[in-house]
């Protein structure tokens, strides 16, 4: 058994980082929900940033009447072109669940404290910048292309997040290896 325990110790160490850190990291992050589920739920403050921020974005590249209120439910945050519902933007499109996951990824492969550190909040920036995109590509989607609404959702929706993440884990792994390598 402590043969197999050394042989297969990285193994186990990417495992245990990987599943503790993303444990840890969502229980925070559900505490942090908690406190807006209440009697008269609102959404947190980052899904209503992210949410306000696609808006935004719209404006700045034409799209005029833009919106972003919250439903009348308070569980979500709809964006609206000329009081054209376009989005509902709820908990799981702020990015955060996603930045949770990459972040236990590059912990459970730590390397040079600064770097991984670095690497670990430019990231979670492209990240956050690349879901507001997509909710903006998403947004303009349904509105020019309505007929197309569900592949972009269930199909480019998804790939542009987790795409991005991929892309950024395997940068990663590469870098780390490196390291490991000198």
């Amino acid at each position: 058994m402590l043969d197999l325990i050394r042989k297969y110790r990285l193994v186990l160490r990417f495992i245990f980082i990987f599943i503790g850190s993303y444990f840890l990291f969502s229980s925070l992050y559900n505490g942090f929900l908690i406190l807006y589920d209440s009697e008269n739920p609102v959404p947190d403050p980052i899904t209503q940033l992210v949410a306000r921020q696609s808006g935004d974005l719209m404006e700045s590249i034409g799209y005029e009447n833009v919106e972003v209120v919250m439903h009348y439910t308070g569980l979500s945050m709809k964006l609206m072109v000329d009081d054209y519902f376009l989005a509902g933007i709820v908990e799981g499109c702020n990015s955060v669940s996603i930045i949770i996951l990459f972040t236990s990824f590059i912990l459970a492969f730590f390397g040079q404290t600064r770097s991984t550190l670095l690497y670990l909040f430019a990231g979670s920036v492209i990240i956050y910048a690349i879901n507001i995109l997509r909710i903006v590509i998403l947004a303009v989607g349904i509105y020019e292309y309505p007929q197309y609404s569900g592949f972009m959702h269930s199909i480019f929706f998804p790939l542009a997040i987790y795409g991005t993440v991929f892309i950024l884990w395997l940068i990663w792994v590469r870098i780390y290896s490196r390291w490991k390598r000198q």
